[in-house]
């Protein structure tokens, strides 16, 4: 009996010691897991606000979604939106550069520092920026850069086209179009740029050779062109507004304003919508796929002169005959400020950083605080061409430089602060080579938007409704 309880329990320890053995691994990965430093819970990343995308799809709405399909591509695009938006909040530490302003001492005023005492007291590299051609046989020049911010166009009345690159200070091309030219564009890069002649639009390369003309844009007076959708929007002195697929040729459609003369256009860079000022004082604001406008504002008594729209498209600035400068909240569509001028502004440009400059006679005015009601709007930064008169504004992406084109030529001012000191190489890279601007334009061109997604609520497109029946 003894033998026997001695055999059966001597049996039972190995049974313990193998069960206690075959859960010892998974215990010990259990814990391994639990104090994994490289699965620790990451410390909150700071900003990240900052950087979400307006109209973000949310977590609380993709909860009540049925569909297994639709709700499990919601949930890995919410986490993909949540992750760069992280992504872009680290990496702000690491940007190489910060904004800046011109800051005076004492009793000095910013706005009486002269370009000279500015090219004496800043870097080589921008003192190179503070130059002028001096041109008085061509007439009012008309001034654009590309997107990037490297290449200079320029177009004067007398049809003198000549396109620049300003990183090398080199002329690409220069040549006489022997007629009436009112504006002028650059398209996708600096490969192609639009000139608004006399009777049609003539669209021409870098070489200077025209390689297409539309003649569906009778007298055309003003041109935006829409990067993302490969659009050429056009605006006739009557008031008809065309849009043209550059990439085909064909006329997307044709919207007649009927608001009388229209003299100036900018274009919302946050949704594609085109801002036309007309000369009874009305603002309206168009898409391609309506055929009325889809908002209208009285801004003015009188004709409006020039307009623009800050970078993020929550604000536009108008200029008109009355010598009153507006800006407008296009969220509420609300006058939010108002500047007077000594004369009415022909022209004007919004930075990068929201600094508006306003060109009237031989004047240039740049203001500051303009989009803020906490702080009362005064003159930053005055430029002056004696025996001139201003024709068109441009600032320069990425870079403190204002174009100034006047009846006598061209200047190029620095401002400091105007622009953005940093940029994402994916969007517009300023020191791009050839190969890189063609893998971009292929880019772009496989990334093109449809002109029916152009909508005042560009987070309308690719939104969920959760219960349509609730609605209805």
């Amino acid at each position: 009996m003894s033998d026997a309880d001695s055999h059966h329990g001597g049996g039972s320890e190995p049974e313990d010691v193998e069960q206690i053995v075959r859960q010892a691994p998974k215990r010990l990965s259990q814990v391994a897991r639990k104090n994994d430093p490289t699965k620790a819970k990451a410390a909150p990343v700071k900003n990240v606000g900052k950087y979400t995308r307006q109209g973000a799809i949310s977590q609380h709405k993709i909860k009540h979604i049925r569909d297994k399909k639709l709700k499990g591509s919601l949930q890995l695009a919410h986490e993909k939106q949540k992750l760069a938006a992280e992504s872009a909040a680290k990496s702000e530490i690491l940007l190489p550069d910060q904004a800046g302003f011109l800051e005076a001492e004492g009793l000095e005023k910013t706005y009486k520092f002269t370009q000279k005492q500015l090219a004496q007291n800043v870097d080589q590299n921008t003192a190179r920026k503070i130059f002028s051609l001096d041109l008085p046989d061509y007439g009012s020049y008309h001034v654009r850069y590309t997107r990037n911010g490297r290449n200079l166009l320029l177009g004067s009345q007398k049809g003198h086209l000549a396109l620049m690159d300003t990183l090398r200070m080199k002329l690409t091309c220069e040549f006489q179009a022997n007629d009436l030219v009112r504006d002028v564009t650059f398209l996708h890069n600096n490969s192609m740029f639009a000139a608004a002649q006399k009777k049609h639009v003539y669209i021409y390369d870098s070489s200077g050779a025209e390689a297409h003309c539309i003649r569906s844009v009778p007298e055309p007076r003003r041109m935006e062109f829409l990067p993302y959708h490969f659009l050429l929007a056009t605006v006739s002195g009557n008031g008809v507004l065309s849009y043209h697929d550059v990439t085909d040729g064909n006329q997307v459609a044709t919207h007649r304003t009927k608001q009388g003369l229209c003299d100036c256009m900018a274009l919302n860079p946050w949704n594609a919508v085109v801002n036309l000022g007309h000369a009874n004082g009305i603002a309206s604001l168009w898409t391609p796929n309506m055929s009325d406008a889809v908002v209208k504002m009285q801004c003015h008594q009188g004709p409006i002169r020039s307009m623009g729209i800050d970078g993020s498209g929550k604000y536009l600035v108008t200029a008109g005959a009355d010598r009153k400068v507006k800006v407008f909240d296009l969220r509420k569509y609300q006058e939010l400020n108002e500047y007077y001028l000594s004369s009415a502004a022909n022209t004007m440009s919004v930075s990068q950083r929201g600094l508006v400059a306003l060109g009237f006679g031989p004047n240039v005015h740049v203001i500051k605080s303009v989009f803020s009601t906490s702080s009362p709007i005064r003159p930053y930064m005055t430029y002056s061409v004696p025996g001139s008169q201003v024709s068109s504004l441009a600032f320069r992406p990425f870079e403190d430089v204002l174009a100034v084109g006047h009846a006598g030529g061209f200047n190029s001012v620095v401002i400091p602060g105007s622009g953005e000191p940093n940029f994402d190489t994916h969007e517009a890279n300023p020191y791009e080579n050839v190969k890189q601007r063609g893998e971009s334009e292929v880019r772009s061109l496989l990334e093109k938007l449809r002109p029916e997604m152009i909508t005042l609520d560009p987070t309308a497109i690719g939104r969920v409704d959760v219960d349509p029946a609730e609605e209805q």
